[in-house]
């Protein structure tokens, strides 16, 4: 049984978070669904309410997540799925995409948590989950600006789990492996073409509900997942 009624999905337009926010629309849980593009973040249901903030420029973010929160105070958790990749050797990345990629991919997840962490402790409950990575574990050749906001991510949870824990909140990092999405549509990369080289993405969308549908005093700190092959090939 899910006690949670409502909740924030950051990057539900494609991939990962669309995958979560059409699993939880499912299971009857209203979505607060945040992306770059409203435009392309529909999703007709009662249970969906889209917002559009780019988490890349983080001046608007505070402004912004303030009013969906006073006119959502039902809200009792987030689950924060947005990123980009930006992958090469760091010598060619420009200072603007080096910028973008810290902001998107960790930066847009602190700023967030330090507005829903006030928010639902005055609940004296609430979840938050993130989405990292297995770039979080190991650094890769080529990856450093995406290992760099993933480390970085994954301290953050940590340190936040240890702060919220007597405020009955819990938080929960999962780390996938190679998911195949759009998230490889403008890499020269992409997983092996055999179906054991990549997670399916509902995979991630099942393991994120099992967490909303545990009991409060249960916290999954951390989550890893990979595909039972590793496989990665060029385009």
């Amino acid at each position: 049984m899910v006690n949670i009624k409502k909740i924030i999905v950051t990057g539900s337009s494609s991939g990962i978070g669309n995958s979560i926010t059409k699993t939880l629309i499912k299971n009857k849980i209203k979505v607060i669904g945040i992306s770059r593009n409203k435009e392309k973040n529909v999703i007709k249901s009662k249970y969906f309410q889209s917002e559009e903030i780019d988490f890349s420029e983080l001046k608007n973010i505070p402004m912004k997540i303030e009013k969906v929160l006073d006119q959502n105070e039902d809200v009792e958790g987030l689950i924060s799925c947005a990123g980009v990749g930006y992958f090469g050797n760091i010598e060619n990345f420009s200072v603007d995409k080096i910028l973008r990629s810290i902001h998107t991919n960790l930066l847009s997840h602190i700023i967030l948590t330090k507005y829903l962490v006030p928010f639902l402790k005055k609940k004296n409950k609430g979840k938050l989950i993130y989405i990292g990575s297995e770039s979080a574990l190991n650094g890769g050749k080529k990856g450093s600006l995406y290992s760099a906001a993933k480390f970085g991510l994954r301290g953050f949870t940590q340190s936040i789990r240890a702060e919220v824990a007597s405020r009955n909140i819990t938080v929960t990092l999962i780390n996938p492996g190679m998911v195949k999405t759009n998230f490889f549509n403008n890499l020269d990369f992409q997983p092996g073409s055999n179906k054991k080289n990549s997670i399916i993405v509902y995979d991630i969308a099942k393991i994120v509900m099992s967490i909303l549908e545990m009991n409060i005093n249960t916290s999954v700190d951390e989550i890893v997942m990979n595909p039972i092959i590793k496989s990665v090939i060029k385009k």
